[in-house]
């Protein structure tokens, strides 16, 4: 559920860094070019390992007692994956200098020893949020790609039916999983949803060359998922993306030619300039900001990206539906002020955006903070624009 780029891939050798550290001149240094390449490959790894930096230090009676860092103190409410299985665990108790309480609200009892808190505290499909879907396959230009289908509620009083279809793009490293929490506003707002997988992902077919294309070519997929919506009954789109999902629509809305049909947008921690994250990225491993101009020069050169064109407050899509962009102030991952700055450019852009902003949760941790608010604001945003 990260577009962060995991710290642990290996690099990969080749001669563009010697490219790389001519055109640096006498500011660059092998070293330099080296750890460019290196941030490079991982940033274009498609592969999630996030192993398991948590400890449970012990659990039972409705509560649960984790070693306190930044993630395990966080507000709200998250799944907490340990050997196990998926535990969902809500608000802080208590907080002491090594130590926080949380309470343990559903799934089994961890035991002591490591987890990994999850922004996802559903598993394994629609069916855990009560939801009825089917498991359908979208045709693409590489093969075939798993999806499921939520049917909406039908046409019914409201203003939109289930001839509305959202089409749910989920983040780098991600899965059709990060979809779960928002699957139920969707299903209250009329709307059928088309959970999607695209290449890289694990379930959809991979690039011709096993690589991350950080939305250059992943937002093929998201169009092939547009036909088969407006194949099977969908009048109109509703684009739902998290993290680099936001990316990925956004080269849908300015590439494809169904892209009008999409009636509404809604993005959840949208990574809406990949140079602005790369650079978050580099001070988060507290590396100089000009390494992460490197590993973008390298990234541009490796698969043919231009990454100016996905800073999307410069070069907006051609096609600018009513947006909502959610976004949690405690995000390091994707800055906060990506989604603070769209909103405030957008009258001049004449891009309708609304903007609702989130306290204390790290990356895609709106829905975590509060998700009753969250709810209520993807189903008031949806019912007043459509």
């Amino acid at each position: 559920m990260h577009a962060v780029p995991s710290p642990s891939a290996r690099p990969v050798p080749g001669c563009a860094a010697g490219v790389v550290v001519g055109a640096l001149g006498g500011a660059g240094t092998a070293a330099a070019a080296a750890v460019g390449w290196h941030y490079s490959s991982v940033l274009l790894n498609p592969a999630s390992t996030p192993g398991l930096p948590e400890r449970v230090l012990v659990a039972g009676d409705g509560v649960v007692e984790l070693a306190r860092n930044r993630l395990t103190a966080q507000p709200g409410v998250w799944g907490l994956r340990s050997a196990a299985g998926l535990s969902v665990v809500g608000p802080v108790l208590e907080r002491h200098r090594r130590r926080v309480v949380r309470e343990l609200r559903d799934g089994p009892v961890p035991a002591a020893g490591p987890a990994v808190l999850d922004a996802g505290p559903f598993d394994p499909d629609p069916g855990a949020r009560g939801l009825a879907f089917d498991e359908v396959e979208v045709p693409t230009e590489l093969g075939p790609a798993p999806a499921w289908l939520v049917p909406g509620p039908g046409p019914g009083p409201g203003p939109t039916s289930s001839s509305t279809w959202a089409l749910c793009v989920h983040g780098r490293g991600g899965s059709r999983r990060e979809a779960l929490r928002a699957l139920p506003a969707l299903h209250d707002a009329g709307l059928t949803s088309l959970v999607l997988s695209y290449r890289g992902d694990g379930t959809a077919p991979d690039s011709p060359d096993g690589r991350s294309h950080l939305g250059d070519t992943e937002w093929r997929d998201v169009a092939a998922a547009a036909r088969y919506a407006l194949g099977h009954g969908a009048h109109r789109l509703v684009l739902v993306g998290w993290s680099m999902g936001a990316a990925v629509g956004g080269a849908f809305l300015d590439r494809c030619e169904v892209a009008e049909r999409v009636a509404a947008v809604m993005w959840d921690a949208p990574l809406l300039d990949w140079r602005r994250t790369l650079r978050r990225q580099a001070r988060n491993r507290a590396l100089p900001p000009s390494l992460a101009g490197v590993a973008a020069r390298f990234t541009e050169r490796r698969i043919g990206i231009d990454l100016d064109r996905f800073d999307l407050v410069r070069h907006p899509p051609a096609v600018r539906p009513p947006t909502l962009l959610l976004h949690s102030d405690g995000d390091t991952a994707v800055p906060v002020t990506l989604s603070r700055d769209l909103a405030a450019a957008a009258p001049g852009l004449d891009w309708p955006v609304s903007y609702r902003e989130f306290a204390g949760t790290e990356h895609t941790g709106s829905w975590n903070a509060d998700p009753e608010a969250y709810g209520a604001a993807v189903t008031e945003f949806l019912r007043r624009v459509l």
